[in-house]
């Protein structure tokens, strides 16, 4: 598979994205998902809350490690039904095109509250 560049977009395309900064709460096994994933509850402060996300990120993270790592979500985009779970974000990660399983979480380097905008 390749990783050839998208077409170019205009900058509004992403400014119309709320990425923000969360916290895992909570992970356990998504046991239905028809590819290994977990489910994540993300804290994202006040005035959003708590979120729940079916992520795919079960080659190099547990579920005990990944309660208090800190993720970017993209939180308006319309929630879809995963395996019977309300996936409600879309948690942000990298992978090798030749093997999308292997996902590499992005997130913030230094820490900042809950609900920051990433911008």
């Amino acid at each position: 598979m390749s990783s050839e560049p998208k077409p170019e977009t205009a900058a509004e395309t992403f400014f119309a994205l709320d990425i923000r900064k969360g916290t895992v709460v909570r992970a356990e096994i998504n046991e239905g998902a028809k590819k290994p994933a977990y489910r994540l509850w993300v804290d994202f402060g006040d005035p959003v809350g708590v979120r729940q996300s079916s992520a795919q990120l079960t080659r190099r993270y547990t579920p005990e490690a990944l309660v208090g790592t800190p993720v970017l979500g993209v939180l308006n985009f319309p929630p879809r039904r995963i395996a019977g779970f309300r996936s409600e974000v879309l948690v942000l990660g990298t992978f090798d095109p030749n093997d999308p399983g292997d996902v590499i979480l992005v997130r913030p380097d230094a820490d900042c509250p809950d609900g920051h905008p990433l911008g």
